[in-house]
C-alpha cells in the first residue's frame, strides 16, 4: 500500500506521544501532527502530575482497567526517560461519617479494581503522617502506590525518544481536513497535504471535531476547566502525600500535593465551559480553591504563591475513555475523553492501541534498533561539586547560571534548544529545564533566555515568543513615521 505514512497520530499530548513511542518499537512510517508550537502544550501542560492508585474509577470501565495497568509502569519508564518520579502515596480524607462511609466504598471499589495496599488510617496515625491536615479530618484512605511525576517533562521525553526511534513529529501543523480516500486518508495542514493508511485521533478537547471530519459526530467533548495555584519551594514539605478530598461527580476535588520538584500544588476546581481555548484564571476561581483546600490542610500560606494557571480536561458524554475504531472505517481510531486518570493510564492506552493495530493485520515487524533510553542531558543543580567541575571543564557554558531560582545554566538551555524536539519559545525552555519556574517566575532570567534563543536560532528578539505565534514579547521596530 503506497502512502506517505502508515500511521498519522493527531495530537502531541501525553497520550499521543506515548502511542508514538510505543509504535516506534516496530518498523513503521509514523508521523505525529501537533497544532501548537510544542508538544505538551495544552492539557498535558496543565496537569496535576498525579499517578493515581486506581481505586476511584468504576469497576469494569476503561478508566479502571488502564489506571491499574499503567500505574506500575512508571518506575521503569521514568528511569528510561530520565524523568523525575516519586511514589509519595496519596491520602483521601474524611471529615464526617458520610465521608468515612465513602472511604469504605472506595476501598471496596479498589479491591474490585485489584488495587493493592489500600487501608483506612485513623486520626492519630493520620496526623503522625500528615501533621498539617485540618483538625476536622477524622480518617483517611491511604494508597501507597500513588505517585507524582512531571507531566510536561514526561511528554517531552516521550516525544524525544520517539523521534530518536524514527518517528517524525511536525509542530504548528493543525489538521484542517481529513479526506477518506479508499484505504488511505488525505490529511491537510496549513503547510501540506499528506497521506496515511491509519489515523489515530488523540486531539484532546478537539477530538470530537477531528472525528467529525470523517463521519457524523457520535460523541461530544466538553472542556472542563481547572485552575491551580503553585507555591514556593520553601513550603513544599507542608504535606508529603497527595491529599485528596472525597470524590464527586465533578472529579477528585481540590487536592494539595507536593510536586516532584519540591513545590506545593493546590487545585484544581472544576467548571464546564464552551470555549475550548479558554485557559484564563479568575479571581473567583482562585478564591474558591483557597477556601476548599482549607478543608484538607490548615494554614496554607497563600502569600507564598508564585504562580497560577489553568488547563482544560477533555470530558466526554459517555463518562469513560473512548478508544475504538469507527464501525465503517476501521483504520480511523479515536482515543478521546482521556481525562483523569489519563496520565496514569497512558502507558496502558498506548499498548492497547498497538494491539488494536496488530489485530487489523497491519504488518508490524520489530524495530531491532529501538532504544527505550532517552538521550542523556546535564541537570546541573543535581550534580556534586566534583561533577560540576568536570562538566564545566568540558563545556564552559555550564558554568554560567542563567536562572538563579532553579540553578539552570546556559549549557542546559543551549542543549534544550538543540535537542530533536527543541524548545523554541520561553515556555518551551521553561518546560524542558525549568528556567523561569522559580520564585521570580522569569523576572530575572527571561531576558537572558531570550538572548540565548535569539543567538542559537539566529532570530531577532521580536521573533521570540512566549508560547504560541501570537504571544509577542518584543514588538518589531517601526520605521519613523509609521502608524
Amino acid at each position: 500500500m503506497n502512502s506517505d505514512y502508515q500511521i498519522a497520530i493527531i495530537g502531541g499530548g501525553v497520550t499521543g506521544c506515548f502511542i508514538a513511542r510505543e509504535l516506534a518499537r516496530y518498523q513503521l512510517r509514523i508521523i505525529l501532527l501537533e497544532k501548537g508550537s510544542d508538544v505538551a502544550n495544552e492539557t498535558s501542560k496543565a496537569n496535576s502530575g498525579i499517578v493515581h492508585a486506581g481505586y476511584d474509577a468504576s469497576p469494569g470501565t476503561l478508566k479502571a482497567r488502564f489506571n491499574v495497568q499503567g500505574n506500575p509502569r512508571f518506575d521503569e519508564l521514568c528511569r528510561e526517560l530520565d524523568v523525575p518520579f516519586k511514589r509519595n502515596g496519596s491520602i483521601t480524607i474524611a471529615t464526617d461519617q458520610t465521608e468515612l462511609d465513602m472511604l469504605e466504598k472506595l476501598v471496596a471499589r479498589g479491591e474490585k479494581n485489584k488495587v493493592d495496599g489500600l487501608r483506612i488510617v485513623q486520626k492519630d496515625e493520620l496526623f503522625e503522617l500528615e501533621p498539617n491536615l485540618n483538625r476536622k479530618v477524622i480518617a483517611g484512605l491511604r494508597a501507597g502506590n500513588a505517585g507524582i511525576v512531571d507531566p510536561f517533562a514526561l511528554t517531552i521525553a516521550l516525544a524525544e525518544n520517539a523521534v530518536d526511534n524514527n518517528v517524525e513529529i511536525k509542530l504548528n501543523s493543525q489538521v484542517l481536513s481529513i479526506e477518506p480516500n479508499g484505504s488511505t486518508f488525505s490529511i491537510t495542514t496549513p503547510n501540506e497535504t499528506l497521506k496515511a493508511e491509519y489515523v489515530i485521533n488523540c486531539a484532546g478537547v478537539h477530538s470530537d471535531a477531528i472525528c467529525g471530519m470523517v463521519t457524523t459526530p457520535y460523541f461530544k467533548i466538553t472542556p472542563r476547566k481547572g485552575e491551580y495555584i503553585i507555591f514556593d519551594k520553601s513550603i513544599g514539605n507542608l504535606v508529603s502525600h497527595s491529599i485528596f478530598q472525597c470524590p464527586s461527580q465533578h472529579g477528585k476535588g481540590v487536592l494539595v500535593t507536593p510536586t516532584v520538584h519540591g513545590n506545593l500544588l493546590v487545585g484544581p476546581n472544576s467548571e464546564n465551559i464552551n470555549d475550548k481555548n479558554d485557559i484564563s484564571t479568575t479571581v473567583s476561581g482562585l478564591e474558591s480553591i483557597c477556601k476548599i483546600a482549607g478543608k484538607s490542610v490548615e494554614k496554607i500560606p497563600f502569600n507564598m504563591a508564585i504562580a497560577n494557571f489553568s488547563g482544560l480536561r477533555a470530558t466526554d458524554d459517555r463518562g469513560d475513555f473512548i478508544i475504538e475504531s469507527l464501525p465503517d472505517m476501521k483504520n480511523f481510531i479515536n482515543v478521546a475523553g482521556i481525562e483523569s486518570p489519563g496520565l496514569t493510564s497512558s502507558p496502558a492506552i498506548a499498548e492497547y492501541v498497538v494491539n488494536m493495530l496488530q489485530n487489523m493485520n497491519l504488518p508490524m515487524s520489530a524495530n531491532k534498533s529501538f532504544n527505550p533510553v532517552r538521550k542523556p542531558f546535564v541537570k546541573f543543580a543535581e550534580l556534586s561539586d566534583p561533577e560540576r567541575f568536570e562538566v564545566v571543564k568540558k563545556n564552559p557554558l555550564y558554568g554560567k547560571i542563567v536562572c538563579r531560582c532553579e540553578t539552570i545554566t546556559e549549557g542546559e538551555i543551549v542543549d534544550a534548544i538543540h535537542r530533536n524536539i527543541g524548545g523554541r519559545t520561553l515556555d518551551g525552555i521553561k518546560k524542558r529545564v525549568r528556567a523561569g519556574m522559580g520564585r521570580c517566575q522569569g523576572g530575572f532570567c527571561a531576558a537572558r533566555v531570550m538572548e540565548i534563543l535569539a543567538r542559537e536560532l539566529n532570530l531577532d528578539y521580536s521573533e521570540i515568543r512566549k508560547n504560541n505565534p501570537e504571544s509577542f514579547i518584543v514588538m518589531p521596530k517601526r520605521k519613523r513615521g509609521a502608524l
